[in-house]
C-alpha cells in the first residue's frame, strides 16, 4: 500500500535516501542546481527510502518539508484543538511546566521555613532577608553561562542537569541547616546556580518546538507551572512541616525532581526532528509554519565561541528587556519572599493562613498567564503587529500590578489584602507575553544568552529588593512604604519598555 517516496530532477544530483513516512512524498527544499525541478516526467528520476532516524541525521543539508510539491500544501496543514492538546509539543511544554513548578516550589519552601528557622536561631528580620536572598547569590552566577550552554547544547541536556542539581540541593537543605549557617547558605546558593538555567531552557525549547503564532500560549502554559509551583510550595510546606518537621517539604520536593529527570530524559528531545514520538502530521505542521527554517538559520549564525556581548548590549531593545526583567524579578521575589511574613505581621494571621493567603495569587497568575498567551496569539493572528502586541501585554503586566499594590497598602482586612495581591500577581502574568516572548523575536539565535543577561540583571534587582525589604521594614517599621516604592518602579519600567522595545528582528551581527 505504501509506495516509495520519489525525487525527480532535470540534472544529475547525488542520491538522497529519506523515509517514506506512510506513502507521502518527501520534498527536499535544499539548494539544488537552478534547472532541478520536482517533475513527473524526467529520466533522472531517483527513488529513495530509508528509516526514520536518517531524517533527523540529514537535517544539516537543508530544510525538509513533508507533503506534495504544490504551493497550497502549507495552507492545508492545519490542526484542530484536539490535535494541539494531544500533540508532542504540548507534552514537551507540559514537562517544562512541571519542571518550573518544581523549580518554584523548591525555592519558596524557605519562605515558609524561614519563620521556624528564625525563631530557633534568633535571627532578626534583616538577617532573615539575607538568608532568603542567598538563593539569589547563586542565581546571579548561572543565567548567562547557562543561556550560552542552552544555545549550544540544547534545552534537554541542560535542563536535565539543572533539575538534578537543584533537587539534590533541596534534599540536603535541612541537613545543612542543622550543620551550620554556612552550609545552609551554600545549599541555597547551589539551588540558585542550578535553577538559573530553567527559564533559558524553557525559552530555547519553545523557540524550537512552537511556531511564532503559538509561542505566547506555550510560554503561558510553561509559566503556569511556574506560578502553580509557588502556590503548591506555599500551601503544602506548612502541612508537610507539621507532619514531618523541617525535613518534610524539602525531602518530598527533592525526590520529585529526581523522578522528573528520569521521565524527561526518556520521553523528550531538544528538537522536533530528533523526536521518536512525534507524528508525521505534527512534524509537517511545525515545518510548514516556518519553524525549522528560523531554527536552522539561528544555528548557522551561532558560533561555538563567546557570544557578542558588546553588540548585544549596544541595542536599546536589549535594554528594554533587561529593565523589564529586572522590574519583574524585583516584584516577583519581594512578593514571593515576604508575603507570608507580611500577612503574619500586618494582619496577625497564623503561619498556615499566611501561606494560604499568599498562595492564592499564584494560582490566579497561572490562569491569567495562559489567558494572556491565547489573547496575545489571537492579536498577532488577526493582523496586529508583534511590536504593538508586546507593548500592550507588557503595559498590562506592569501598570496593573503597580495600581494593585497601591490598593494593597490601603486594604483594611486580610481578605481585601489578598484580593488586591491576587489582582497584582494575576495582571503581572501579562508581562510573560511581553518581554519573555520578545527574547525569541528580536534574536532567536541568541535567545538563551539574552535571557541569561536579562536574568542576571533581574537577579541583582531581586537581591536588592529582597534584602532591602527586610532593612526597610526594620528601619521604618512598615511594609507599606516599600510597596509604594515598588509601584512607582513598575510605572517607570512600563514607560521605558513602551519607548524602546520592538517585536522585529534585531541585527546583532554587526556593530551598527
Amino acid at each position: 500500500m505504501n509506495s516509495p517516496a520519489t525525487l525527480r530532477c532535470h540534472s544529475p544530483i547525488s542520491t538522497f535516501r529519506k523515509p517514506n513516512y506512510s506513502g507521502r512524498r518527501l520534498v527536499c527544499n535544499v539548494k539544488l542546481p537552478s534547472n532541478c525541478k520536482f517533475s513527473s516526467n524526467h529520466n533522472c528520476f531517483k527513488s529513495f527510502t530509508a528509516n526514520r532516524s536518517e531524517f533527523a541525521a540529514h537535517q544539516s543539508i537543508g530544510y525538509w518539508r513533508i507533503g506534495g510539491a504544490s504551493s497550497n500544501d502549507a495552507q492545508s496543514v492545519e490542526e484542530s484543538f484536539g490535535e494541539f492538546i494531544t500533540s508532542e509539543r504540548v507534552k514537551v511544554v507540559a514537562m517544562l511546566g512541571l519542571s518550573l513548578a518544581l523549580c518554584n516550589a523548591d525555592r519558596v519552601v524557605m519562605s515558609v521555613a524561614i519563620v521556624p528557622l528564625s525563631l530557633s536561631h534568633g535571627w532578626r528580620q534583616s538577617f532573615a532577608g539575607v538568608v532568603q536572598s542567598s538563593f539569589l547569590w547563586g542565581y546571579l552566577i548561572s543565567p548567562i553561562a547557562g543561556g550560552t550552554l542552552v544555545d549550544y547544547y540544547g534545552g534537554k541536556l541542560v535542563m536535565a542537569w539543572g533539575v538534578a542539581l537543584w533537587s539534590m540541593a533541596t534534599l540536603l537543605t535541612p541537613w545543612a541547616a542543622e550543620a551550620s549557617l554556612w552550609a545552609l547558605l551554600a545549599m541555597r546558593m547551589l539551588l540558585g546556580v542550578a535553577e538559573g538555567v530553567a527559564l533559558p531552557c524553557m525559552n530555547n525549547m519553545i523557540a524550537r518546538w512552537f511556531p511564532p503564532t503559538e509561542r505566547s500560549r506555550a510560554v503561558g502554559l510553561a509559566m503556569a507551572g511556574f506560578q502553580l509551583g509557588s502556590a503548591i510550595g506555599l500551601t503544602l510546606s506548612p502541612i508537610l512541616m507539621s507532619q514531618g518537621g523541617l525535613f518534610g517539604p524539602f525531602v518530598i520536593f527533592g525526590l520529585s525532581g529526581f523522578l522528573w529527570v528520569l521521565v524527561w530524559v526518556s520521553a523528550t528531545s531538544s528538537t522536533p526532528e530528533q523526536s521518536r514520538q512525534i507524528s508525521i502530521h505534527e512534524l509537517r505542521y511545525i515545518q510548514n509554519k516556518g519553524q525549522i527554517r528560523s531554527v536552522v538559520e539561528g544555528k548557522s549564525k551561532t558560533s561555538k565561541g563567546i557570544p557578542p556581548f558588546r553588540r548585544l548590549l549596544s541595542k536599546l531593545p536589549t535594554w528594554s528587556i533587561i529593565v523589564a526583567n529586572a522590574m519583574h524579578s524585583w516584584g516577583f521575589f519581594v512578593i514571593l519572599s515576604w508575603m507570608p511574613i507580611y500577612f503574619k505581621t500586618i494582619y496577625h494571621v497564623d503561619l498556615r493562613q499566611a501561606a494560604w493567603f499568599s498562595a492564592v495569587p499564584w494560582s490566579m497568575m497561572a490562569l491569567t498567564g495562559y489567558f494572556a498567551g491565547v489573547l496575545s496569539d489571537m492579536m498577532i493572528q488577526r493582523g496586529i503587529s508583534v511590536t504593538l502586541t508586546r507593548k500592550v501585554m507588557q503595559s498590562i503586566g506592569f501598570f496593573g500590578p503597580g495600581f494593585a499594590l497601591i490598593g494593597l497598602t490601603m486594604a483594611p482586612s486580610p481578605s481585601m489584602a489578598s484580593a488586591w495581591l491576587t489582582l497584582a500577581v494575576g495582571l503581572k502574568a501579562f508581562s510573560h507575553c511581553g518581554f519573555l516572548v520578545n527574547l525569541q523575536e528580536i534574536s532567536p539565535q541568541y535567545s538563551g544568552v539574552l535571557h541569561g543577561l536579562s536574568n542576571t540583571a533581574g537577579t541583582f534587582a531581586a537581591i536588592i529588593g529582597t534584602v532591602g525589604a527586610g532593612f526597610f521594614v526594620e528601619l521604618v517599621g512598615s511594609f507599606k512604604g516599600f510597596l509604594l516604592l515598588t509601584a512607582f518602579m513598575y510605572f517607570s519600567a512600563a514607560v521605558f519598555w513602551n519607548i524602546f522595545s520592538t517585536g522585529l528582528r534585531v541585527n546583532f551581527d554587526d556593530s551598527t
